[in-house]
């Protein structure tokens, strides 16, 4: 048993009654939506001609939300329903991310996550999803895919369909006859400036307690992606109504998070790394220094974590009720085991045990290594956000890390000191560091890209409204305003400026990174 849905284009006359049927059958809140339909215009005047589609959770044969989830809220269903489970959410947001459909919203009242359910509740008892009852041109057919007799089967056997992003993998369970590219292409029809319900007066679901006005409080900042919020040419398709944005669901919180992170596991992995160097031995204040940044900077990430879940009062799920194969979990055994070895090699030295403080140097990088660059394996398996999906991902956490663990070390030398050659290789640390950052960032932003979302994205980093935080806080204050204090040593004042510009340039970078995908329209 497979079930899915058939949208007959050919039928659909946009009345919304499907829409209107699955809220009140699912008492869907205001400002969110499980089906929604989109309005599409093609020509110019008189003639002009408008496209209706219904848009909806695809019910995927593959579905990412249900992979990254940490606690299984989201999961599929022998019957091939993808279903979700609001008493188990944390509104951790991944799978909104993870969605390439656009199609998963957190609740405002409920705080949880939310989507079409195929109606599961009416299917169990025998009846069918309630849009597909209420379409008064019987535009909307459900039913087994696996089954050849039912009409649904038969459509998509004889007639010509279509599906959403067949090149996500997902294996979409929702078809289209005669669907139009422009409506299931979201690049095709770009958002306008304003049309009926573009926007609304209080943001959805993590942002619902804002207003109308700021960043990701359900207003899509269409600037941001530069010639991707224009209007359209005369006679090109264009969007003329649509559910509301959800805006930037991961907010401040993340990068926050990704710069607390980066702190911590680069301040350790330097201890580690000048341990092995016995010209540039630290002093054992400077050991113990970087160390407690490390340990503060941790406890302060998963303080960053926590915040960001619309239901903290659950985020001991992700450890007592995990899904493995989420990088939440994942990245949550791994901060948990870095923090172990973090409190061993404390042990170890405080009670001067050498096979001990060894056990927790070692088993510390490494994990301190997997901390930094776990967020890239997070950020990869969020397949709606496809600049995310860039190879290069790993290497600029690491980077980051690095920077970040140097800056740190140069400010705590000034309250512990530092010998000459420890200070010389640590400016050979970082300058290499920044050089290579640089690089990894033009790579990421100016190389050839493999979506058009990917390359909307690092446009809106490099022209659009992101381009004051990345040129001004990134590139110039948190990188070459540093490199030029290390190249050109002039004092320790200096240095130490520097390293406090090299630490925002951090979060500057995380913030653009995590905020520019989730700019661009995924429906």
């Amino acid at each position: 048993m497979n079930y899915g849905f058939v949208i007959d284009a050919r039928k659909c006359i946009g009345c919304h009654a499907c829409s209107v049927a699955c809220k009140s059958e699912n008492q869907v809140p205001l400002g969110v939506n499980r089906t929604w339909v989109k309005y599409v215009e093609k020509g110019t005047f008189p003639d002009t001609r408008r496209y209706f589609t219904v848009l909806r959770c695809n019910h995927c044969e593959e579905p990412p939300c249900v992979d990254i989830c940490p606690v299984e809220a989201l999961h599929k269903r022998p019957d091939g329903i993808v279903d979700f489970d609001s008493r188990r959410c944390i509104g951790c947001k991944a799978c909104a991310q993870a969605c390439p459909y656009n199609s998963v919203y957190i609740d405002p009242e409920t705080q949880t996550t939310a989507k079409c359910s195929y109606c599961s509740h009416r299917v169990e008892i025998g009846l069918k999803p309630a849009c597909t009852v209420i379409c008064p041109q019987q535009a909307i057919i459900s039913g087994d895919l696996d089954d050849p007799q039912s009409e649904i089967s038969k459509l998509v056997a004889n007639e010509r369909t279509v599906v959403r992003k067949p090149e996500k993998g997902t294996g979409p369970n929702v078809f289209y006859i005669n669907g139009d590219g422009a409506s299931l292409d979201p690049f095709q029809a770009p958002e306008e400036d304003a049309y009926m319900w573009s926007a609304q007066s209080r943001g959805v679901g993590h942002f619902a307690k804002h207003a109308v006005h700021g960043e990701g409080h359900g207003v899509p900042d269409r600037s941001a992606v530069g010639s991707h919020g224009a209007k359209p040419k005369a006679g090109a398709p264009r969007r003329v109504y649509d559910a509301p944005s959800k805006g930037s669901v991961w907010g401040w919180e993340v990068p926050a998070y990704v710069w607390s992170k980066a702190v911590s596991a680069g301040a350790f992995l330097l201890l580690f790394a000048f341990a092995l160097m016995p010209d540039a031995a630290l002093s054992p204040a400077m050991q113990w220094g970087l160390w407690a940044i490390s340990l503060v900077f941790l406890a302060l990430t998963g303080a960053f974590l926590v915040k960001d879940l619309d239901r903290p009062d659950r985020f001991t799920s992700v450890m007592l009720r995990p899904q493995f194969g989420s990088w939440l979990v994942r990245g949550g055994l791994t901060i948990t085991g870095y923090g172990a070895f973090l409190a061993l090699w404390g042990a170890g030295t405080w009670l001067a045990l050498p096979m001990l403080a060894s056990a927790g140097l070692w088993g510390g990088a490494a994990m301190a290594l997997l901390t930094a660059v776990y967020t890239a394996f997070l950020f990869g398996s969020a397949k709606g956000r496809d600049f995310w999906q860039s190879p290069m991902l790993s290497l600029h956490m690491l980077l980051n890390s690095v920077i970040a663990g140097g800056a740190a070390m140069a400010l705590l030398s000034l309250f512990t000191g530092i010998d000459e050659g420890a200070a010389g290789q640590l400016r050979m640390v970082l300058t290499g560091a920044f050089v290579l950052h640089l690089l990894v960032m033009a790579t990421e932003l100016y190389g050839r890209h493999p979506s058009v979302g990917a390359e909307r994205a690092a446009e809106a980093i490099r022209s659009g409204s992101l381009k004051n935080d990345f040129w001004f806080g990134s590139v110039l204050l948190g990188n070459l305003l540093p490199l030029l204090a290390v190249l050109v040593p002039t004092g320790s004042l200096t240095l130490a400026v520097a390293s406090i510009f090299a630490l925002a340039g951090v979060f500057y970078t995380e913030k653009v990174w995590v905020k520019a995908p989730q700019t661009i329209s995924l429906s």
